[in-house]
């Protein structure tokens, strides 16, 4: 729950909050030049979590989880407008 994604105009970036007391987080930096692809799962009935998945040149894929009752329409017409 302490990890968080932002979007920027030229890339995303997640924070994944490390131990007990979250003094140590992770900076992935991941620009929308090189997407190639990209997929929006919704949410269902039982699975209430959505996911974005992202297909990086040089990285492969990156799986986004978002909780809860997000929004995936924004997400997704964010990266398309950023991509296409």
């Amino acid at each position: 729950m302490r990890d968080y994604i932002s979007f920027t105009s030229k890339r995303i970036i997640a924070v994944n909050v490390q131990g007990l007391t979250g003094k140590k987080k992770d900076f992935t930096s991941l620009p929308y030049a090189k997407i190639q692809a990209f997929s929006v799962e919704t949410a269902g009935s039982f699975d209430l979590d959505a996911e974005l998945e992202l297909w990086f040149s040089g990285l492969g894929k990156v799986k986004i989880e978002l909780k809860g009752k997000t929004d995936v329409a924004y997400p997704n017409k964010l990266v398309a407008h950023f991509v296409l």
